[in-house]
């Protein structure tokens, strides 16, 4: 049975940024992949929760949407919480620190 998913503030922050930078650097199609892309990860996410890599964080996962962006999730017993979407370009460093504040 799929489980409730729910959008933090942080994950529609970070969805919202990397749309703009798409706006900014490319066509509407890359948009529309993107968020197509990230509407079929969000429902492979509600079907099969653990489908996807774990972390070394207890019930954290992450999903590859593109090859530069990864969609970092938390998973309890009756719901999905998408946390944020990370730049996989970016120093995987601050990816700990920014999951550090992200109410793991």
């Amino acid at each position: 049975m799929a489980k409730v998913v729910f959008w933090t503030t942080e994950a529609e922050d970070t969805f919202e940024n990397v749309i703009q930078y798409l706006q900014e650097n490319w066509t509407e199609n890359e948009i529309e992949h993107f968020v197509n892309l990230t509407n079929r990860i969000v429902s492979l996410i509600s079907e099969n929760p653990k489908m996807f890599r774990k972390t070394n964080v207890k019930n954290v996962h992450e999903a590859l949407v593109t090859s530069h962006n990864l969609l970092v999730y938390k998973i309890y017993q009756e719901r999905i919480d998408l946390l944020f979407f990370w730049d996989t370009r970016k120093n995987p460093v601050s990816k700990k620190l920014h999951k550090s504040r992200s109410k793991l």
